[in-house]
């Protein structure tokens, strides 16, 4: 039997993480060391694996009982390697320093077991869709995989050089940057997303670190629920801030 897929063979590496592709992560799991990963997103794996639920402690469950925002997340321990996607989204390595990290949820596919991640109120007076006002804090040391749609932008931030980004279409920032969210513009009817100008929030990040921007403003379609009425249509409804459909992938 012939064909070119013979070509697309593992990566062979000795290091923890490896892309085998662009949109398939590779873990090299040597027994002392679990990582957490999104829920169902082992595509395959070899040697003695085993997966378990990660349980949330009574903090963790208050907070996304409370806001959404949080991770569902399943314990990968064992000796071999395990290979991770979740719909063929671009994943992207990060070594997560002293510094830290602020990632929406839904944008995670892995992280070190060592690292500790809490809910945070990013400024703002109303939950809008996409990117809210409730994220993900992780710190510690170790490395977390990160997923976008496409090949993200990594913009830098200065003290004389802010940033600001649509709210959709941010996925991380480092944890040393001050954040506002604001409206895009001053009409009257901003509260309804997109309004008239096919823009609608935005964050602004003032300080010394990055801001990682996806070229998309939508999150991976995961258990979406159609909207329903005028609310839903205005990113306010089951289909916006913190809902099932928090990118407004049906509007």
């Amino acid at each position: 039997m012939q064909s070119p897929l013979f070509s697309l063979t593992e990566q062979q590496s000795q290091e923890r993480y490896t892309l085998q592709n662009p949109q398939l992560l590779r873990v090299l799991l040597e027994g002392q060391d679990d990582i957490l990963a999104r829920k169902g997103a082992m595509v395959a794996y070899q040697g003695l694996m085993e997966f378990d639920g990660e349980i949330q402690n009574m903090t963790q469950q208050r907070a996304r009982a409370y806001t959404g925002e949080g991770l569902d997340l399943m314990r990968c321990h064992g000796q071999g390697t395990v290979y991770l996607a979740n719909l063929a989204q671009h994943i992207h390595v990060m070594d997560v320093e002293q510094e830290g990290l602020t990632v929406d949820s839904g944008y995670v596919l892995a992280l070190d077991s060592s690292l500790h991640y809490e809910v945070v109120a990013v400024d703002s007076q109303y939950g809008i869709s996409g990117s809210g006002k409730y994220q993900l804090v992780i710190t510690g040391r170790g490395k977390v995989a990160l997923m976008t749609s496409g090949q993200p932008l990594m913009l830098q931030v200065t003290p004389d050089r802010y940033v600001n980004a649509d709210a959709d279409a941010i996925v991380a920032w480092s944890n040393s940057l001050r954040v506002q969210m604001q409206a895009q513009t001053h009409s009257s009817g901003v509260w309804r997303r997109r309004g008239n100008t096919g823009e609608g929030w935005e964050l602004s990040f003032m300080g010394q670190g990055f801001a990682l921007v996806q070229p998309s403003e939508l999150l991976p379609p995961q258990n979406a629920v159609i909207g329903q009425g005028l609310r839903a249509q205005y990113g306010m409804g089951q289909q916006g801030a913190r809902g099932q459909n928090q990118g407004n992938v049906w509007q």
